[in-house]
């Protein structure tokens, strides 16, 4: 009698369990339902977000070949809104050049820093290193603008008769707004490298700096290429910091102290002078979508630069 009487309890316990799991787990479908519906909303809503500026931009741009060819615009030097003339060649010229020279100045200090951090400092000063890395780059780009306007333009100006704006203080202020990006992105690239690469080395007879210089940098080639692009990217859109030391003239530059203008500067310049629709108007949002062009292929280096790494 007791033992049916046992039976009997444990089979209401093991219904209750059973019906308690069951609720648990439409519970959780439910969830789960509800979860995905978020993230699908929102991938699908930054996308139309994304594709909407993407569509407008372009729109507004395109409308500039009504009163301007392609070929004024992009291969004539003549800027004179007044006068319907909207040739933006010097500022495509300045614009290339400038994050040339920017990034010409700051790799070779970014690799120092990420292969003496990565592989040669200890580790306490590494982390130290890493936190000032870091403090770099979070400082607003207008600090940097005002650094370079208070110290490096009247440096500058000493050595070209009292005149120190241009591409060089701006490519300089770049390659320091920069540096941090790629030095830490090719840190981490030489730090995740396989160990045995570097004894394999050192076994073999190489000396700590051709470990260096003919196996790890070849083999971080990757990241550190990807960590250069990304820097590339950053340079080519910055504008408060570069508007502050260029000068800002619209004229092809002659040499790097003389004043210029590049595609960002070009437009928050005159973006407060101009109406909507006018041919002026849908010039400046045509610079905008060579920019967006310009850091759309950026972003297809860094995934073919990414996707050979994994191959390899």
């Amino acid at each position: 009698m007791n033992s049916f009487a046992d039976q009997l309890a444990e089979r209401t316990q093991k219904e209750r369990r059973g019906n308690h799991n069951n609720g648990w787990t439409k519970a959780q479908n439910r969830n789960d339902r509800f979860m995905k519906v978020v993230f699908v909303g929102s991938a699908t809503m930054v996308s139309v977000i994304i594709f909407s500026i993407m569509l407008f931009v372009g729109w507004q741009g395109v409308k500039t070949f009504t009163g301007v060819t392609p070929l004024e615009f992009f291969f004539s030097t003549d800027w004179t809104p007044s006068n319907n003339k909207f040739g933006a060649f010097s500022f495509l010229y300045s614009t290339l050049l400038l994050t040339f020279l920017s990034v010409v100045l700051s790799v070779p200090l970014a690799l120092s820093g990420a292969i003496f951090s990565a592989k040669i400092a200890p580790k306490w000063l590494r982390e130290i290193l890493r936190a000032a890395t870091d403090l770099f780059v979070g400082i607003p780009s207008v600090v940097y603008g005002f650094i370079g306007l208070t110290v490096i333009v009247p440096f500058l100006a000493k050595f070209n008769e009292g005149f120190g704006y241009g591409i060089l203080p701006a490519a300089i202020i770049l390659a320091i707004m920069i540096l941090p990006t790629i030095l830490s992105i090719s840190e981490d690239a030489l730090r995740s490298l396989p160990g045995r690469l570097e004894e394999a080395s050192l076994a073999l007879g190489a000396t700590r700096w051709q470990t260096i210089w003919r196996v790890l940098l070849p083999a971080a080639r990757p990241g550190i290429l990807t960590g250069i692009i990304l820097g590339m990217g950053r340079a080519i859109g910055e504008t408060m910091a570069v508007f502050m030391v260029i000068g800002n003239s619209p004229q092809m530059p002659k040499s790097l102290l003389d004043s210029a203008t590049v595609l960002t500067t070009a437009i928050v310049k005159d973006m407060g002078n101009t109406n909507y629709g006018s041919t002026w108007n849908n010039a400046l949002f045509l610079m905008a979508l060579v920019l967006l062009l310009i850091s759309l292929a950026m972003i297809l280096v860094i995934r073919i630069v990414a996707k050979r790494s994994e191959v390899k």
